[in-house]
């Protein structure tokens, strides 16, 4: 019996997502919850395990190819057992001798139609295009000839026919403008923005797909800019109290909770008081409302090889040092090996974000739509201050508030600022809620 393995639901607001890497081949053994392929989505990558015991019979959705919600990803035949991976190599030598035996007995001319039909017997077409190519071609009533597959063994996937149909659009306009001899026919398609037409070092150049991710940050980065009326304050702050408070207790705090005490927990602590006074910076705007939200959900930048992820530490203001720390090293390992639920992605109402771990002096951070406002970190660096009417070498950090103008005045942004640093320089200030 073959059973089907489909796309699963992966949230409200994820319709689709790119296959990316196959772990199994047909043929290959599948045990019960085998992980069988990656699926990249707008936020997170994740696996796809088997259902069933048997061997992989058919994959329907080759690697690249974009899937919607329930669409068949393979089919896994319960009847067979399938072979494992490492045992392949040895299989295609190792026939009875009596097989062997037969087969050098046999006239020459027999022997070529023999090595045809030890492969699986699938239609010609099927070895150049994937179902999603050729259902694409036939809606959009495109020849599959011609077109360079970049699939397994050079099949063609569902993305190099909508690259395909998209070429041809952009030549057909391009003819239509020169035959016209209107002002755009002066604009050749290489000198425009996005263009793929021909470059004169392209021999020395590397050319990469945008994952789903990276394309989803750029298009809501670029509608962030778009929408919102962003601009950025600045302050500084001296961390030498926090410097002090961390020293004196890493140790004794390691040990009693088993995570190490890191500045995010301080900062969120100071951001959540600020963001008390001045509810607007924990806002957002939906249509002609503005949206006050009387809870603090954070969330924390973290680079991985893929991309910026934001994960959220939930209801922040209710967590001690120690929670606030340990929620972030967990939620961060995660991140950094795909592993993150998209719930664990959503519904933060403000943001922070560290560039000091990479060296940054100072920044502009973007905002994380739809939320009003994103503190950026920066490194902390040795700087002669004016302390007490002497000159001293004091930590210091700068801090950037980008915000959404349309909301948040100047006013309450340099307050935000100025409240954050009051709390971090004297952090005594939050124990006692001032």
């Amino acid at each position: 019996m073959a059973v089907e393995i489909k796309v699963p639901t992966m949230g409200e607001s994820i319709t689709e997502a790119t296959v990316g890497q196959w772990f199994k081949k047909e043929g290959d053994a599948v045990a019960v919850d085998d992980p069988l392929c990656e699926l990249e989505t707008d936020k997170v990558t994740l696996e796809v395990n088997a259902t069933s015991a048997g061997a992989l019979a058919e994959i329907v959705a080759e690697e690249g190819a974009t899937v919607e919600v329930g669409a068949l990803l393979c089919r896994i035949d319960e009847s067979a057992e399938g072979t494992k991976s490492e045992d392949k190599p040895k299989a295609k030598d190792e026939a009875p001798k009596e097989e062997k035996k037969a087969a050098d007995d046999k006239p020459k001319q027999d022997k070529a139609p023999e090595k045809k039909d030890a492969a699986p017997k699938r239609p010609a077409k099927d070895l150049v295009a994937m179902d999603s190519a050729k259902a694409l071609a036939d809606e959009k009533g495109v020849s599959l000839d011609g077109i360079e597959g970049t699939g397994k063994d050079g099949r063609v996937t569902r993305a190099d026919v909508a690259r395909a149909i998209a070429e041809g659009r952009a030549k057909q306009a391009e003819r239509q403008r020169s035959s016209s001899g209107g002002s755009q026919a002066a604009l050749a398609p290489e000198s425009m923005p996005g263009s793929s037409g021909p470059r004169p070092e392209e021999d020395r150049e590397e050319r990469v797909r945008m994952s789903r991710l990276r394309r989803t940050i750029a298009r809501r980065l670029k509608e962030a800019q778009n929408t919102a009326a962003m601009l950025t304050t600045f302050n500084e702050v001296d961390m030498t109290e926090v410097l002090a408070l961390r020293s004196a207790y890493k140790d004794d705090f390691e040990k009693k909770h088993g995570v190490r005490l890191g500045f995010m927990a301080f900062f969120i602590k100071a951001c959540i008081a600020a963001l008390k006074e001045l509810p607007a910076v924990n806002a957002e705007i939906d249509g002609d409302d503005i949206v006050y939200k009387n809870y603090y959900h954070i969330g924390v930048a973290v680079g991985t090889p893929n991309g910026l992820v934001v994960p959220v530490v939930r209801d922040a203001d209710q967590k001690s040092v120690a929670g606030i720390e340990s929620t972030i090293a967990d939620l961060g390992t995660r991140a950094r090996d795909g592993k993150l639920g998209l719930d664990e992605l959503q519904g933060g109402t403000f943001t922070i974000s560290n560039g000091g771990v990479y060296g940054s002096l100072m920044s502009t951070p973007i905002l994380n739509p739809p939320q009003s406002g994103i503190l950026g970190m920066h490194k902390i660096q040795q700087r002669p201050m004016e302390v007490g009417g002497e000159i001293k070498l004091r930590p210091m950090m700068y801090l950037a508030l980008s915000y959404d103008h349309r909301i948040i005045d100047g006013r309450e942004a340099v307050l935000f600022l100025v409240k954050v640093k009051e709390n971090l320089e004297d952090p005594r200030r939050l124990i006692l809620d001032l």
